[in-house]
């Protein structure tokens, strides 16, 4: 009798779970649980109001008219572009943004080149200079709005002592934008000088040894070494003192109100009485759309600039 023998059939065991696929799931969604609220908050906050902005742009809506909103395509656009008013309020926001900026590098360098040359006391200087840039600029324009006032103003009263005659700082065509623009650089130079003295701090000491060793001069060092090496930081922080400036408003508020007549208006002033005092909705949410197209655009020519100026170097 013989006996036959089943071949033995192996048994595949199932595959063993992965635990890091799993883990990695759980903390993708827990990312995602993280950032979804700032994100909504984002989405509320900025671009749900710049796209109704873009929308109104092209109505003529009104707040205080019951009418819906109509159509009127790119109506806004074409008379904002053709106003010798808005040519006007450009001209005055082109030499403002370059006068404060312009000021606010030279004297934000200085002072940084200045501050960095000393071994002692430079952190308590660096706090000093801050003060400013950490005021609102409501209370800075309050607090420059009674020190420029023509008759009770410390500005006349030291002037007065000097044998100067009341000068009408706030009230005058001839100061008035000479005033936003001392007042701007009395703040912000602060920021210039911070980002400077940053960059000076961080040029390598040996390029400085290995020039006074060749008896270089200080010109020689502060052209071919400092200047080079801090230059891009300060570029970097023009652009952002230059976007700031372009939306000034602030300050022109509190100080002249856009006064006398119209010749401390900026745009940004402009927009605020276009939206609020006129109650012109849809052409006010059009000036803000060409003013964001004109930082964007400017903005980036400026960042090519700077990347070409690396690549020459």
């Amino acid at each position: 009798m013989t006996t036959t023998t089943r071949p033995r059939v192996r048994e595949t065991a199932a595959p063993a779970p992965v635990p890091g696929r799993r883990t990695r799931l759980s903390d993708r969604w827990l990312a995602v649980g993280f950032i979804s609220p700032a994100m909504l908050l984002l989405l509320l906050m900025s671009v749900f109001p710049l796209l109704w902005a873009l929308y109104l742009s092209f109505t003529d809506y009104s707040v205080t008219r019951d009418a819906p909103a109509g159509f009127v395509g790119l109506r806004n656009y074409a008379e904002i572009v053709t106003s010798p008013e808005v040519h006007q309020r450009a001209l005055t926001t082109l030499v403002y943004v370059v006068a404060a900026v312009g000021l606010q590098t030279v004297l934000g360098f200085g002072i940084a080149y200045l501050i960095s040359r000393r071994e002692t006391g430079r952190g308590l200087l660096t706090t000093l200079f801050l003060i400013p840039m950490m005021l609102s600029p409501v209370v800075v324009g309050l607090f420059w709005r009674f020190m420029l006032d023509a008759q009770f103003g410390v500005v006349n009263s030291i002037l007065g002592s000097f044998g100067i005659g009341p000068v009408e700082w706030l009230t005058s065509q001839n100061t008035a934008l000479l005033s936003l623009v001392v007042v701007d650089t009395w703040q912000w130079t602060p920021f210039i000088m911070l980002i400077a003295l940053a960059g000076l701090t961080a040029v390598p000491k040996y390029l400085y040894e290995a020039a006074s060793i060749d008896r270089a001069s200080e010109w020689f060092r502060f052209r071919r070494i400092t200047l080079p090496m801090v230059w891009p930081l300060v570029l970097v922080a023009v652009l952002f003192r230059a976007i700031e400036a372009f939306r000034q408003f602030d300050l022109v508020y509190i100080l002249t109100n856009g006064g006398p007549g119209v010749s401390t208006e900026t745009l940004s002033f402009h927009v605020y009485k276009v939206a609020f005092l006129g109650f012109n909705t849809g052409t006010a949410a059009a000036y803000g759309i060409l003013m964001v197209v004109v930082v964007i655009v400017l903005a980036q020519l400026y960042l090519r600039y700077l990347n070409k100026s690396k690549e020459g170097r």
